[in-house]
């Protein structure tokens, strides 16, 4: 992908988002990782920047270090993807766009009273959650831009890969999903069963059994989940 194409893109899918509702004023970013042959570096999109108005010359040109180069100020989130692009690269060299919501089903899952410790944002309730997305860490709450967060979801990621299961997403607790792929659309894409799994969690009235160990290993076998 060109960057034109990557502004472009990073334009067609803030709006798509915002228009169905994935994202609200201005909250959330987009960043791409661009080739090599491209310059390297990143674009994201700018701060406090509405991502239903998105303009393709006024995201933030940045080079491989994360410092601006070009375009309005960049979001504070990019310590956070820069960590995530530099961790899930040892498990998917292809990472190349992170998307942050504070998708409303998602975020209230968090909400809900939980005992201490390690957890994940949703059981593998439904075969396209478990094939689409996988695990889901939940990373306990960091004021917005906290590095904090930005290492403790890099480690995340990092264990969790060297475990044998690669994640596409984390949940940051009170503020939203952080999800990346190959593609603006296809991070999009996972967003999408992410935040329609939650909503079929938080909308049933007992919490549903989750698919069985031979239910996912097949799903595994067939499609190659990430469980």
């Amino acid at each position: 992908m060109t960057e034109s194409e990557a502004r472009e893109e990073i334009c067609r899918v803030g709006r798509s988002l915002f228009e169905r509702g994935y994202v609200h004023a201005t909250a959330g970013n987009i960043s791409v990782r661009l080739e090599a042959s491209e310059g390297g570096g990143y674009l994201i999109t700018p701060t406090d920047a509405c991502l239903g108005f998105l303009h393709p010359a006024r995201l933030a040109r940045l080079d491989d270090q994360a410092q601006q180069l070009s375009g309005d100020k960049a979001s504070k989130t990019i310590a956070l993807h820069a960590h995530i692009y530099r961790a899930s690269g040892q498990f998917d060299a292809q990472t190349r766009c992170v998307i942050h919501t504070h998708s409303q089903h998602c975020v209230a899952l968090t909400l809900r009273p939980v005992g201490a410790g390690p957890r994940e944002l949703l059981p593998a309730i439904t075969p396209y959650f478990v094939m689409k997305v996988g695990h889901v860490p939940v990373i306990p709450y960091h004021r917005p831009g906290d590095p904090a967060a930005a290492v403790l979801v890099a480690q995340t990621i990092t264990r969790y890969g060297q475990a044998g299961t690669p994640i596409r997403a984390v949940m940051l607790e009170r503020l939203g999903p952080n999800v990346w792929h190959d593609s603006p659309t296809a991070a999009m894409a996972t967003l999408e069963e992410l935040e329609e799994t939650a909503r079929l969690l938080s909308q049933g009235a007992h919490a549903p059994m989750p698919l069985t160990d031979s239910q996912i290993d097949e799903l595994r076998q067939t499609f190659g989940a990430r469980w």
